[in-house]
């Protein structure tokens, strides 16, 4: 099995601390008139927005770790690699096309769209059928993981539809999708073989002393 570097614990760990803490900063400085039960996170990244510069700085960064995460995640097959690099892309086009500060945008949602999709299927391309493959790249997990992701879809879409709670279906979806690169990471670190000391080199014996 193609081992992944341990360094790839803090670029996947980080994503999902980068969204939380940056729609809970971006939140607390809108104030009281933002409500994240029903309102969604572009709002807090739209222009003009007092949280604006703290959600760009979160995305930026999520889509940078997520690029960082592909390339490091050699025991993954490389559809899911470049599925979970080319999210990573679209995560930085989010935030460099924000929502204006009244009414919605075609191009913002597209790239939205597109980073949802692209990190919602990776993992079933990630998938690894040998029978060595870490626990999260093997099918039934891979499988359950996108499934988990579209039905969040389909649920955020019911909730925006009657106005009801978008915010908060959207914020666990998100959720889930950053936290599972951290996942599939760690399976691979604790699937690894250990590391071989290397072995010293045997001392010849000495010869038998004349008497």
């Amino acid at each position: 099995m193609r081992t992944v570097p341990r360094w790839a614990l803090v670029s996947s760990g980080c994503p999902p601390v980068l969204l939380i803490s940056g729609w809970t900063v971006a939140a607390r400085l809108e104030g009281p008139a933002y409500d994240p039960v029903t309102q969604t996170i572009s709002v807090l990244a739209a222009y003009g927005a007092a949280g604006f510069w703290v959600m760009t700085v979160a995305m930026l960064a999520l889509g940078a770790c997520h690029l960082l995460t592909a390339w490091a995640l050699r025991a993954a097959a490389l559809a899911g690699r470049l599925a979970l690099a080319a999210g990573g892309v679209a995560a930085l086009m989010v935030a460099l096309l924000p929502t204006p500060s009244s009414g919605g945008s075609l191009r913002h949602g597209s790239v939205a769209t597109l980073a949802f999709t692209l990190l919602a299927v990776w993992p079933v391309l990630a998938t690894e059928r040998g029978g060595g493959a870490p626990w999260a790249l093997r099918p039934a997990p891979c499988v359950a993981a996108t499934a988990v992701m579209c039905a969040g879809a389909a649920w955020f879409l019911v909730e925006a539809s009657r106005q009801g709670s978008a915010g908060a279906v959207e914020r666990l979806v998100t959720g889930f999708q950053s936290v599972w690169p951290f996942v599939v990471v760690v399976s691979c670190v604790l699937a690894s073989p250990p590391a071989t000391p290397p072995s010293s080199p045997r001392t010849p014996p000495l010869p038998p002393s004349g008497g």
